[in-house]
């Protein structure tokens, strides 16, 4: 197809590939928001709620709800803190931490899979995105 490309065909191309590359977003967006919730138990740890609100710059309240689901997938571990026993104490389990150490391209996002690709090949990705950077709207 070098040479002969039309603008339709390439713009064809290039909308269907946005739709498959682009469809992983948000689930890069939620896997990077996971792991940031992991680093901010493992770096306190025993961490409390507050704490990992404050780490994460978003509020209890939503924080206590993804730290439930991240309990629920076996990654994170509640226990009551035996100075205080309203207060809770976090702290990654075994899974949690091989999650952690895992790459975070290892997800499968689109920078994952762009990671696999030869500096010359990104290079020329860059430059293709310059170009339509560039294009009159």
């Amino acid at each position: 197809m070098w040479g002969n490309a039309t603008p339709a065909t390439i713009a064809s191309r290039f909308a269907r590939l946005v739709e498959q590359l682009g469809g992983d977003t948000a689930a890069a967006k939620a896997m990077g928001q996971q792991r940031d919730l992991l680093a901010a138990v493992d770096a306190r740890a025993p961490a409390t709620l507050n704490q990992v609100a404050d780490h994460v710059g978003r509020g209890a309240p939503a924080v206590s709800r993804a730290i439930d689901a991240l309990v629920r997938q076996g990654l994170v571990e509640r226990q009551a803190d035996p100075e205080n026993r309203r207060r809770l104490q976090l702290r990654l389990t075994d899974e949690g931490r091989r999650l952690m150490q895992q790459p975070a391209a290892a997800d499968g996002s689109l920078q994952g899979r762009l990671a696999k690709l030869a500096s010359s090949e990104l290079r020329a990705l860059e430059r293709g995105i310059e170009i339509l950077e560039r294009l009159p709207r």
